[in-house]
């Protein structure tokens, strides 16, 4: 270890060498980032202006937003200057930082996820008890504990991340610094480092998605034994913007950090990576504001109002 010299800079491989592409690539990634920043923003807006939206489901939904606008700014802003300047360069304490605030982030989102099913969970399966069960407090208290769930979450990860030395290549095989890249990267036995992530991985990403099973099931029940046909489609409508969001979610989720070591290709990860960062942010607020009922009606009426 002593004949070597400390990495205190890397370098981004980003996603093609293709002068051609990446004019393309970068118009693509820039329109997308600001569609996803807008479209989230609009929805933050909406949900603190607007007195229809003053219920349990859209403070969880504008707080979604949030993490969702921080989310994708951690990523795409750097990669993009990246590309319009040519410097690939990325020190040591910045990557550090990107790898925290990514996964304190997405980890948030799942936990919040979980919340928003229970909220659905108990406007469908007890709607009598709705307002007192999810009170302004009880939903304030769920947000907190999302945020604190996914700190303890990445915790231990990064402290053993923060303990890797890196003195060989110093090249990142990604176009932001994401952790299984840049464990590879170490210059000393990585094995715990992957048996802790892939572990954490299981118990953090599946805990929520039980939760979320477990509320889909019991809502599914509920609505199989409401008599008319109009009633299982209005109780159905009020979840299927969360069923949609969580799909995508947890499908670029699972695929990236629960497959086999073996399946994982740069290329793999990178398209993935994409999904994640990029268009799956910019759905969200899409499929939001076409599916949900209120939000229609708010720019129903507005229109009606210009007219």
């Amino acid at each position: 270890m002593g004949n070597h010299t400390k990495v205190i800079v890397f370098i981004l491989e980003g996603l093609t060498d293709d002068p051609q592409f990446k004019v393309v690539l970068f118009i693509f990634l820039l329109l997308t980032y600001l569609l996803s920043i807008t479209g989230n923003s609009i929805i933050i807006i909406l949900t603190l202006v607007d007195p229809h939206l003053k219920t349990p489901m859209y403070f969880f939904l504008w707080n979604f937003s949030f993490l969702e606008i921080s989310f994708t700014t951690t990523c795409i802003p750097n990669f993009l200057v990246m590309m319009a300047t040519g410097d690939k360069t990325i020190s040591y304490s910045r990557c550090a930082a990107q790898v925290f605030f990514i996964f304190l982030l997405g980890a948030s989102e799942f936990y919040l996820l979980a919340a928003m099913s229970y909220d659905r969970y108990v406007a469908i399966c007890k709607p009598l008890h709705y307002t007192i069960i999810m009170s302004s407090k009880i939903c304030i208290q769920l947000v907190l504990s999302c945020w604190i769930a996914g700190f303890f979450t990445i915790f231990v990860p990064l402290l053993l991340g923060l303990q890797l030395d890196f003195c060989d290549s110093n090249i990142i095989q990604h176009f932001f610094c994401d952790i299984m890249p840049v464990v590879k990267l170490a210059c000393v036995d990585t094995s715990q480092n992957e048996i802790v992530l892939f572990a954490i991985s299981i118990l953090f990403i599946m805990s929520p998605c039980l939760l979320i099973l477990s509320s889909y099931v019991r809502i599914l029940v509920t609505i199989l034994r409401i008599p008319s046909a109009a009633g299982r489609h209005k109780a159905f409508s009020t979840c299927s913007s969360h069923i949609l969001v969580v799909s995508l979610f947890y499908g670029t989720a699972l695929f990236t950090y629960l497959q086999p070591k073996a399946a994982h290709t740069p290329a793999s990860d990178k398209a993935t990576a994409l999904m994640y960062t990029v268009v799956t942010p910019a759905l969200n607020p899409v499929i939001y504001t076409l599916r949900n009922k209120e939000v229609k009606e708010i720019k129903v009426s507005r229109d009606s109002c210009t007219c």
